[in-house]
């Protein structure tokens, strides 16, 4: 906590003795991360138990006599700078999910999702939605009482309340706005781009094999020569790509190997690479503080999806690694520079979300927001997901998928509690294009930067205006003063259409 920012001797009172919350959220972190990377399976149920414990302490001291007299004399002062506002802001949102939300709920949440976690994993194996089923009745009935409460004294439908969790003030409305405007474009987009030969539908990349060792090396590379800090970060391997921060300086990542089609694992690191990168530019005066985080979902898939889809899977990227692609993995000399880019950018119809080329992407988001939203509102029975899927995916994306692990089944999401979260990937995407709009128009093509291997150029850029605020101010009104307006989809459409069928 620094003096420098933090000007007011009530808010400074308030954050000292926020570090101790501070600290139990740094533990629960680090198992959340060992038990995604290192714990043995066996250790599920004790796993569930201590994260269910130290949720339960933090929601004590949140809830604490001498805490909430801190806020509140706090939340009195006037002339407040924009950090101690933000401060007071996310400490208020907290402290209200904790006081309307009972202990017995937090705790039954954190031990059901423990063991749906396994179940679902097991059921995603066998392809078997039934075995999954009991577990998802039991987590949807708590996401919907955990949604009554938080709909205390507030306007609302269930699935906005739980929507606010991941994306601070949006609605379903803003979302049914946003979706409106790109559902039917996107399908028209990507049936043009399968209907002209510039971009291949399959790539034998794809099943050209490679060596795992050279592929962490390649990782590795790309990770140093992007930005990361391997002194206050780690990359490991997961079941599933993701990223996790403790505190600013300790922000680590995963990918996945699978021996071949090594863009797979690539792509997860490019993409995990732009969420680490977002905490670890939050100005270090903030660390230990409620804000000294990424300001919600939608904001963070938005620089994940700017590293992954805007730099990543550039023709400039190709062109500038290409030489070192090729001595790490030497099956590439085989290959020019553009057939290895047409490889990155493949745009064809995929059952598998994460598999999902940039163009589809977004449909698969809005099947599963529709779904989700009628599954909460009780439109929708638990029985008649696996059909309502396919029946979507034949409809959106004109496949229909052959077994449960290939639909319904797939994502971890639901098995983790986390309805309300799916919307945020789309804004995602989204926002890197509106953010890539501005990036131009303030430092010129990101083509030069790229090809020039000038990184920090990019990542300086979004520090200034995305990064270093951390949660200092609400996603919408950071999206204004980054770009200068609220979201606009126009800018994703036109990056879409000049990439795929402008040769752009």
């Amino acid at each position: 906590m620094s003096e420098e920012v933090f000007k007011n001797k009530k808010i400074r009172k308030l954050l000292e003795k926020y570090a101790e919350i501070w600290a139990l959220g740094y533990a629960s972190s680090l198992l959340s991360w060992d038990l995604d990377t290192y714990m043995p399976r066996g250790a599920v149920e004790e796993r569930g138990k201590a994260k269910a414990t130290l949720n339960l302490l933090r929601q004590k001291l949140y809830l604490s006599t001498e805490f909430k007299e801190l806020f509140k004399e706090a939340e009195k002062e006037e002339g407040l700078n924009d950090y101690e506002k933000g401060v007071i802001r996310v400490v208020k949102r907290t402290l209200e999910y904790f006081e309307k939300i009972p202990p017995e709920l937090i705790k039954e949440e954190a031990i059901t999702v423990s063991k749906a976690r396994v179940v679902w994993e097991r059921a995603k194996e066998k392809s078997d939605f039934s075995m999954f089923k009991p577990h998802l009745e039991k987590i949807v009935d708590i996401q919907r009482r955990k949604a009554e409460y938080l709909l205390k004294d507030k306007e609302g439908t269930l699935y906005d309340a739980l929507l606010d969790l991941y994306e601070e003030g949006l609605t379903h409305k803003d979302v049914d706005r946003v979706f409106g405007e790109i559902k039917e474009p996107l399908t028209k987009l990507f049936r043009k781009i399968l209907d002209s030969d510039m971009y291949p539908r399959s790539h034998p990349l794809e099943e050209e094999k490679y060596d795992i060792e050279a592929m962490r090396h390649l990782n590795i590379l790309v990770l140093e020569y992007f930005g990361y800090d391997f002194n206050r970060g780690r990359l490991d391997e997961s079941a599933h790509p993701f990223t996790i921060e403790m505190g600013i300086d300790d922000v680590r990542i995963t990918t996945w190997y699978h021996g071949k089609d090594f863009r797979r694992s690539l792509g997860a690191v490019a993409h995990e690479f732009g969420h680490a990168l977002y905490e670890m530019q939050i100005d270090k005066r903030l660390a230990g503080t409620p804000i000294a985080t990424g300001v919600s979902m939608g904001v963070h898939e938005s620089q994940s999806r700017f590293w992954e889809n805007i730099v990543w899977r550039s023709r400039e990227f190709v062109e500038t690694f290409i030489r070192d692609m090729r001595a790490l993995l030497p099956f590439l000399r085989n290959y020019s520079s553009e057939d290895v880019y047409k490889y990155f950018a493949m745009v064809r119809p995929e059952y598998i979300r994460v598999e999902a080329d940039e163009v589809h992407y977004p449909l698969h988001i809005i099947l599963r927001y529709e779904i989700e939203k009628d599954m909460l509102e009780e439109k929708l029975s638990i029985d008649e997901l696996p059909q309502v899927w396919n029946e979507k995916m034949q409809s959106y994306i004109g496949i229909t998928p052959r077994k449960d692990s290939e639909g319904v089944l797939q994502d971890v999401h639901w098995s983790i509690g986390a309805i309300g979260y799916f919307p945020t990937y789309a804004l995602g995407s989204i926002l890197s294009a509106q953010f890539l709009r501005k990036y131009e128009e303030d430092c010129g093509p990101i083509s030069e930067a790229i090809r020039e291997r000038r990184f920090d150029k990019i990542s300086e850029w979004q520090k200034e205006k995305i990064h270093r605020w951390g949660s200092t101010y609400p996603p919408k009104e950071l999206v204004k003063k980054a770009t200068g307006e609220d979201i606009n989809p126009r800018y994703f459409l036109e990056y879409l259409e000049k990439k795929y069928l402008k040769g752009g």
